[in-house]
């Protein structure tokens, strides 16, 4: 059989996630790898077991299963490692306290996701770090907040719930040149839309729990290093004694397979949705970078390579003290979407959005802000129950 690796790093992205992470002639032949279990390994003696030469050593770090869905992150990232957490929330705070110590400054996105808030303004703070929030929109100009003792940026494109774009490249190369490292929340995108390393950060973030999974049912986050930052990445991971379980493994390796068909199919649907839902009188504005209309959109097209199914919109409210009722009635009319908090599953999700955490870029002024979760379901009963929420929202 010919070379697999050397055929598929031409391959197509569909070609690619069907193939990546395994190969079956380890196995036996099984297209799919083993479920391995594992805390304890065993040395054949003790010069093996005291210089722990052998690739195995101990649960925590690492199995044939774990081993080959880090090997798949690493070929859609680029990246030179990756770590497995247990959520999408510690694969924000393993590199934080990776990268971080007492005294040093962070500066992070305004339109961050609010647990990350929540971490730095807890956590971080107890320890000795300082946080600075900044403007999405910043891009270069970020170097009028840079400190002496800044030591790393984050970012997130597009923002949570109000999918603000970022100039990724022009951050990066700032915070390079102040020795600061880049750190990038990716889920929105995954590395088939955008890969983060190609564009100067230096760890990829990502919330395995959205699109690799895709079915709503695994907790699991995913961190990528470049070659520069994986030792100190990798560290930080085996001290802090945080792994991923096997089988949550497993089932993401599994997910990684049709996440691309999917993400195809989220795409189409949301554009079709949020081109719908602009044409509305009773909708103030759509928040989707891939619209022309969206602030954000120039940097989207420039940069990324699609979209995804999660996106917001304001609905128009002739009086703030009308914000909350207006979103609850259109929330508790719709029969299909769910209420739930979490994306990237194969059902569509709706929630009102809560921005008064904010700093720096406030919540728009025209009405609630509702985000939607568009699912693989038919665009035509999508449609249908988002109007019977619009039409809850416009009684009242």
């Amino acid at each position: 059989m010919n070379d697999k690796k050397s055929f598929l790093a031409g391959a197509g992205a569909n070609t690619r996630l069907a193939h990546i992470g395994n190969d079956p002639s380890d196995y036996h032949g099984f297209v799919n790898p083993p479920v391995v279990h594992a805390s304890t390994v065993l040395f054949p003696n003790a010069r093996t077991m005291e210089t722990r030469a052998q690739k195995y050593t101990y649960g925590t770090r690492g199995t044939p299963t774990t081993d080959a869905l880090c090997e798949a992150i690493d070929e859609l990232e680029g990246s030179a490692g990756t770590i497995l957490v247990p959520s999408g929330l510690a694969a924000v705070t393993v590199p934080f306290l990776a990268f971080l110590a007492a005294g040093d400054h962070a500066l992070i996105v305004d339109s961050v996701y609010f647990p990350t808030r929540h971490f730095c303004d807890t956590m971080l703070k107890r320890l000795g770090v300082s946080v600075d929030y900044y403007d999405p929109m910043i891009g270069a100009g970020i170097e009028s907040l840079i400190k002496p003792n800044t030591k790393l940026v984050h970012t997130e494109a597009p923002g949570s719930n109000t999918f603000e774009m970022q100039d990724i490249s022009a951050i990066s190369a700032v915070a390079h040149r102040h020795g600061c490292v880049v750190t990038m929340d990716n889920t929105w995108a995954t590395p088939l839309y955008f890969k983060p390393l190609d564009h100067g950060v230096d760890i990829s973030i990502h919330a395995s729990t959205k699109y690799p999974s895709g079915h709503s049912d695994i907790l699991l986050g995913t961190v990528s290093a470049n070659a520069a930052h994986w030792e100190q990445l990798k560290e930080a991971n085996i001290t802090l004694g945080i792994c991923a379980s096997p089988d949550d493994s497993y089932q993401i390796l599994r997910g990684l397979r049709t996440m691309g068909v999917r993400l195809d199919r989220h795409q189409e649907s949301t554009l079709n949705i949020a081109r719908w839902l602009e044409e509305r009188e009773d909708v103030a504005r759509v928040l989707h970078p891939a619209l022309p209309s969206f602030p954000g959109h120039e940097l989207w097209k420039r940069d990324f390579a699609g979209s995804s199914g999660i996106f917001s919109f304001v609905l128009k409210t002739d009086s703030p003290d009308r914000f909350k009722a207006k979103a609850h009635a259109f929330l508790d009319a719709l029969s299909l979407f769910g209420l739930g908090y979490s994306w990237g599953g194969f059902e569509s999700l709706a929630l009102h959005v809560g921005l008064s955490d904010r700093k720096v870029c406030k919540a728009p002024s025209e009405g609630p802000v509702l985000r939607l979760q568009i699912g693989l379901e038919d665009v035509a009963d999508i449609r249908k129950d988002i109007e019977a929420g619009l039409a809850a929202a416009k009684s009242m």
